[in-house]
């Protein structure tokens, strides 16, 4: 896990591991995200919820037992953070949430959920965008099995804001000016201009659409494997290397380039490594130094999230980010060094 400098100043090289709603009727296009008569009675607590679900007025993101972020977009639709050990999935069985769908990279705890329950359909996204098939597959998931549905990501702030919205959008729950509002609420950074672009493009789909769209709803895709893993870290790297030498900007030569975006798909790909058996079957240090490289990843994540849209970082900016990629080459190198050189 290192920064090869031989080629850019970030190119990683990392050697051995790596990683319903009930039935909603489309067709009918709400002005904005608000329950309508017709779909009153489904949106009515179950008669064994404890825990009030936020509704579409709320501000700010409501927090439960283990669920953070959680978000209203729609009836019967909501966003959130990864849900964190039992409590979580108890929290969720007790707002009568009946299906999660995870756009997260990492392997969802199904069992866990089953215990309470709930149903697991895993449907991993992208922080770039949404392609228009996986959108598909998001929209069916959502109109076709028992709801309410809890979408969640990571954080619960961008990846499942959009999933999230784009169903909302396509189902006619909600407008894209509605569903972007409401990704506001979640807290989405304005650097993921992919999230943004892909609900604000959103429409209404048929019913035609929908039901060709792929039903299998896995509770777990399977986890890429090392050498497909091994290609992608390698490839962000030389986009971060281009990034940098931008001023740590979308480069002018490839606007297809979103800092924010380059570094979530990073520290995902870290973060799925600490689950990976690659990790977990291998010793105590080599655990720690994953781990050490993952906690670099997100910090250098969450540098790069806190920039002002719009606004070129300043230098004291441009310095810190440099200092942290270098913290996160150093301790790839560690590891290399160790198990790999």
């Amino acid at each position: 896990m290192m920064f090869n400098r031989s080629r850019t100043a970030f190119t990683i090289r990392l050697s051995a591991a790596v990683l319903g709603i009930t039935a909603i009727t489309a067709g009918v296009l709400l002005t904005a995200c608000s329950p309508s008569d017709r779909n009153a009675a489904s949106t009515a607590a179950p008669a064994s919820v404890t825990i009030a679900r936020p509704d579409l007025k709320a501000n700010k993101p409501v927090e439960h037992p283990g669920i953070h972020q959680l978000v209203a977009y729609a009836p019967g639709v909501y966003s959130g953070a990864a849900p964190e050990g039992a409590a979580a999935f108890e929290s969720l069985r007790a707002m009568g949430f009946k299906t999660i769908i995870s756009v997260d990279g990492a392997q969802p705890e199904v069992d866990a959920a089953a215990a309470q329950g709930l149903r697991y359909v895993h449907l991993p996204i992208q922080y770039s965008g949404i392609s228009e098939e996986r959108s598909l597959e998001i929209a069916r998931a959502v109109r076709d099995l028992p709801g309410p549905v809890y979408i969640h990501c990571h954080h619960g702030k961008h990846r499942s804001a959009a999933a999230a919205g784009v169903a909302a959008v396509s189902l006619s729950l909600c407008t894209p000016e509605a569903a972007i509002e409401r990704m506001r609420v979640s807290g989405t950074g304005a650097n993921y201009t992919g999230l943004f672009a892909v609900v604000r493009e959103s429409a209404p789909v048929s019913k035609q659409q929908l039901d060709a769209a792929n039903a299998e709803f896995p509770s777990a895709s399977k986890p890429k494997g090392i050498v497909q893993a091994m290609v992608e870290i390698d490839l962000i790297s030389e986009h971060l290397s281009d990034i940098e030498k931008a001023g740590w900007q979308t480069p002018a030569d490839h606007p297809d380039l979103v800092p924010a975006a380059e570094v979530g798909r990073l520290a995902d790909l870290f973060r799925d490594l600490l689950k990976d058996p690659s990790t977990t079957s291998r010793d105590a240090e080599y655990a720690r130094l994953m781990t050490a490289s993952h906690a670099a990843s997100v910090k250098l994540e969450e540098l790069i999230t806190s920039l002002s849209k719009g606004q070129a970082p300043d230098q004291s900016q441009r310095d810190a980010l440099s200092k942290q990629a270098k913290i996160l080459a150093a301790s790839c190198k560690d590891c290399h060094a160790k198990y790999r050189d």
